[in-house]
């Protein structure tokens, strides 16, 4: 859950004296480009709705540095703060340190995003190497004989995906069964 970060982001606000605030969140990954929160967010700041944001940690506004270079643009152009406590950011002055942490962690956490994600393949990998079936199990065997029999009552593909409850064949996959 976003409730630590939530909480912490709070007391900064009311160390601030930050009473204007609306709190955008999103569970989906940092690493998706298009998210709800961040898409509400950018269309906010470019109807020039935002002064600061507010953020608990940089990767929770994206692991790729390409992403949070194009999102630190569109801060820019359009005068709106970018702010992270917990790292040391605060664009809302000229500071070149800032600047250069920035990067430097954007950097880092794109780097530590592949690693991830190469992790997550070598195990993906690895499991299959030792024959680990991934993915949906197939459902066609478990009604193989069901679609044969209304196959010969005359049934088209669609009226028995919809009779079986499986969906997503169309007449065509169920030609020749």
């Amino acid at each position: 859950t976003t409730d630590s970060q939530l909480a912490s982001l709070r007391e900064y606000c009311g160390r601030h004296d930050w009473q204007d605030v609306q709190v955008i969140t999103d569970t989906t990954s940092g690493s998706k480009i298009s998210r709800k929160g961040l898409d509400q967010l950018m269309k906010a700041v470019s109807a020039g709705k935002v002064d600061v944001v507010l953020c608990y940690n940089l990767d929770r506004l994206g692991r790729s540095l390409s992403h949070l270079v194009q999102l630190l643009g569109e801060f820019a152009a359009h005068r709106v703060a970018l702010i992270v406590p917990g790292q040391g950011i605060n664009t809302s002055s000229s500071n070149p340190a800032s600047a250069l942490l920035l990067n430097m962690l954007g950097a880092i956490a794109q780097f530590e995003h592949s690693i991830i994600v190469e992790r997550v393949n070598a195990g993906l990998a690895a499991a299959r190497a030792r024959g680990v079936k991934l993915g949906r199990r197939p459902t066609l065997g478990i009604h193989r004989s069901e679609v044969v029999r209304l196959r010969k009552l005359g049934y088209s593909g669609r009226a028995i995906a919809k009779e079986l409850g499986i969906g997503g064949y169309d007449e065509g996959v169920w030609a020749g069964s």
